[in-house]
């Protein structure tokens, strides 16, 4: 059973549960189940149903149709690696009016990559834990009765592992709280520890309890532990980073390891997929480095337009900019600045897709392209045929809202990468194992042995030289602060990761949030380096003239005049660049809204604003 395919008709499928030997006026509604008298948690499969419930929310894959929340390329474009034309997005700079929902269907928060300020999925959880110990124990068998929930406490971790990323600190909610109790209803907001220890807590039992396998994607222990190495890594970096709590940070991070190492010593999943596949392909089943994925069939009406995004037409409005493409990896495993590559300093696309991490040449076109603001326009999320399609026609399954591709929602990659980040800051703050070769050639280097696919091998694309712990690359604009091999993790995540949800998420993390002072670097507002005459002449017109600029590597900046066609050779500008306005430490967490506030002050309680934002 494709669990995807089915969630999206909830409501009609409700209908399988209704008995067919009753009397058809007997039977409870069709499209909605009854949570009343012990008539809908009878058996396992009224308990699935509701547990269904949670899957697009969390398992959110390229979402649907066009809606953005927690995809790639439309929703995580709030990033350091992203540059759009004009004035870059700006940080919240007061507080809202209004921050809240009880909605399930509330949306997220672009700048955090997160939820709002809703508790909806939390009371959804404990509702799931209150009926499964006061009506369905007694119809299920004990083994059911602790995997299902187990199921509703990894809703319930994840959920607080979201808001506590937006909000930091939030009111927990351990049970079902009714109308009256006002008192719990509007307490005040519990420290982010605190709801991370009951997190954790969740999280052990999951892992203790949650069935190995449930069925073809459905959720089971290895899913929830790839998920929780995820959580963990964040919230026990996060408490490092910013000096909250070690021992706290400690604790998480050891979770973090022993979840990654339960998923990685399953041997259920390896790196024999190549890259571009992984985003891109009509069926991920079967593919042996994803863990979890999203179905979408055009038959079903579930469908999404993150391939559109990536076919070399649309335009997205931010794209990668020249600090990104400096940051990747050279194959001969060298920092540009220091291989002995003889295309090391040529910053070209064309050359780069050769010369660079084969991730590079699988993630941008190998050729600029004015639909982006950088002209480096990525492509990650289409396939190869998608982009033959530019000048022309696109089929569905590149084209609007009507693609079909699968969407990797958890994989190996990430998995490792979580692991050997943890195990690192473990054993550099906290006096754990030494990282040794093999725990690099078991995460890093596994990943940088994938297979490539043909076309990258036509093109001459070469795998990535293993990175040796005993001669760690030496990068001159490494941060004092960051150890070498901390610094080559985090380069490897940015190169794995591009487009995807994590960028934003873990400046917040390590605490380098000042990344997104874009004045910092002047790369941050240039593309390649572009031939305008040969590689793009449609850039040289007579509109064009007084906007189009290029900049040469001594930092002269020559503008377009309409007759210097051989001076128009340099590193692209990205048109009316301009840097974000100031912004401070504050906006690691958001803001409560000034109306949820006045809420609780008009019936007598205090909800605390978060600092800095007072």
């Amino acid at each position: 059973m494709k669990i995807f395919k089915y969630i999206c008709g909830f409501g009609i499928a409700c209908m399988l549960f209704t008995s067919c030997n009753k009397d058809f006026l007997d039977r409870p509604p069709l499209t909605s189940y009854v949570d009343a008298n012990g008539q809908y948690w009878r058996n396992e499969d009224d308990v699935r149903m509701f547990a269904n419930g949670f899957y697009t929310n969390y398992f959110n894959g390229y979402n649907t149709s066009f809606t953005a929340d927690y995809t790639p390329v439309r929703g995580y474009t709030f990033n350091d690696d992203l540059t759009g034309m004009n004035v870059q997005s700006n940080f919240e700079s007061s507080v809202p009016s209004s921050r809240g929902s009880t909605s399930e269907g509330a949306a997220w928060m672009a700048q955090y990559a997160g939820p709002t300020w809703d508790f909806a999925w939390v009371r959804k959880a404990n509702i799931l834990i209150d009926r499964l110990n006061t009506i369905a124990k007694p119809n299920i068998s004990d083994e059911a009765f602790k995997h299902w929930t187990a199921v509703a406490r990894f809703f319930r971790g994840y959920e607080y592992s979201r808001l506590v990323s937006v909000f930091g600190d939030v009111p927990y909610f351990g049970r079902v709280v009714q109308d009256n109790e006002l008192d719990t209803l509007y307490k005040d907001r519990d420290p982010r520890g605190n709801v991370m220890d009951k997190v954790y807590d969740d999280f052990q039992y999951v892992l203790a309890n949650m069935r190995l396998d449930d069925g073809t994607q459905f959720l089971n222990r290895y899913i929830a532990a790839a998920f929780i190495s995820r959580f963990m890594l964040f919230e026990g970096t996060y408490e490092h980073y910013h000096t909250i709590d070690d021992t706290r940070a400690q604790k998480y991070l050891t979770l973090a390891i022993q979840a990654a190492e339960m998923v990685m010593n399953s041997n259920k999943w390896k790196f024999t997929s190549d890259f571009k596949s992984l985003f891109s392909s009509e069926n991920l089943a079967g593919n042996p480095e994803v863990i979890m994925y999203r179905r979408y069939e055009a038959s079903l009406n579930i469908t999404h337009c993150i391939g559109s995004y990536s076919n070399g037409t649309e335009v997205v409005g931010v794209d990668p900019n020249l600090v990104l493409a400096k940051s990747f990896i050279m194959n001969d495993g060298n920092v540009w600045q220091n291989s002995l590559n003889p295309g090391a300093s040529d910053f070209s696309i064309a050359n780069m897709a050769l010369t660079r991490d084969p991730r590079f040449e699988a993630s941008i076109i190998d050729k600029v392209n004015p639909a982006s603001a950088t002209l480096f326009y990525g492509y990650k999320f289409a396939s190869r045929d998608a982009i033959t399609y530019i000048g022309k026609t696109y089929p569905p399954a590149w084209g609007s809202n009507t693609n079909t591709s699968d969407a990797p929602v958890i994989r190996l990659a990430e998995v490792v990468l979580n692991w050997i980040e943890a195990k690192a800051v473990m054993a550099e703050n906290f006096g754990g194992a030494l990282i040794t070769q093999s725990d690099i050639d078991r995460s890093i280097n596994a990943i940088r042995d994938r297979p490539l696919d043909a076309a990258a091998i036509a093109k001459g694309v070469q795998k990535t030289a293993h990175l040796m712990i005993a001669t760690l690359p030496t990068d001159p604009v490494r941060d004092a602060d960051v150890s070498p091999l901390i610094w080559e993790i985090r380069r490897e995540r940015r190169m794995e990761f591009l487009q995807e949800g994590f960028r934003l998420l873990d400046l917040k993390r390590w605490n380098k949030i000042q990344y997104m002072n874009f004045s910092t670097n002047p790369d941050y507002f240039l593309g390649p380096w572009v031939n305008l005459p040969v590689e793009l002449p449609t850039a040289l017109s007579s509109g064009t003239i007084n906007k189009v600029k290029v900049k040469k590597t001594d930092g002269t900046i020559v503008t377009w005049n309409g007759s210097n066609q051989s001076s128009m050779v340099g590193y692209w500008i990205v048109q009316n660049g301009a840097n974000r306005n100031t912004f401070d430490n504050r906006v690691y967490l958001s803001p409560v809204g000034q109306g949820q506030i006045n809420d609780y002050q008009n019936r007598g309680y205090t909800l605390t604003q978060t600092p800095g934002w007072q």
